[in-house]
């Protein structure tokens, strides 16, 4: 999501944390700010709600997907967001946030529903590059991929920068979680 934010020229991001101590530093020290934080970092919703609230700053909580804000997060958060919110959708919430608005989803998605997600990925790639995440997916390096695929190595790094620009992602391990999450790969040929 950093990377993400990071492109929008309204927004600058001044600390990211990896641990739920730097976090509560991070919200007392920097007051009045868009606080962005998913939802299992933070193990004491109360404290963070009150930490929030105490340093005028405003609060997004990202969910796992399927995950529905409680009563208390409607009440006492800003907005929210699924873990799998587009780019766009994503900087557009902060946006309205920022502006005092507050953002929460409206209907509950229904358990068997396809992940659009996916499905939008697997309409941006070329059937080549469906194969080469294929093989990312089952581990493979990208020696192993051009001999598979009868190719350069170099030519798979090109594939691979393609995929990453139309994805959204930065390298091979994030490819790899993104297309198990939202099913990307099912039904691949990778021959």
């Amino acid at each position: 999501m950093a990377r993400v934010l990071v492109r929008d020229d309204e927004t600058r991001i001044v600390a990211q944390c990896g641990d739920e101590q730097r976090l509560m530093e991070s919200v007392r020290t920097f007051r009045a700010s868009i606080v962005l934080v998913g939802r299992s970092m933070c193990s004491d919703l109360p404290a963070l709600f009150a930490a929030v609230h105490e340093s005028g700053s405003r609060l997004i909580l990202v969910l796992e997907k399927g995950e529905e804000p409680t009563q208390e997060t409607r009440a006492k958060a800003f907005g929210v967001v699924n873990r799998d919110v587009d780019g766009q959708a994503l900087v557009e919430c902060v946006r309205r946030v920022t502006r005092g608005q507050r953002v929460f989803p409206e209907t509950k998605p229904s358990a068997g529903a396809k992940d659009d997600m996916g499905h939008l990925v697997r309409e941006k790639l070329t059937p080549r590059e469906m194969q080469v995440v294929g093989l990312i997916v089952q581990g493979c390096r990208n020696k192993d991929i051009a001999n598979q695929l009868g190719t350069k190595e170099q030519v798979v790094k090109n594939y691979l920068r393609s995929v990453y620009g139309k994805v959204g992602v930065s390298d091979r391990l994030e490819l790899a979680l993104f297309a198990i999450h939202h099913h990307v790969v099912e039904g691949v040929a990778v021959t």
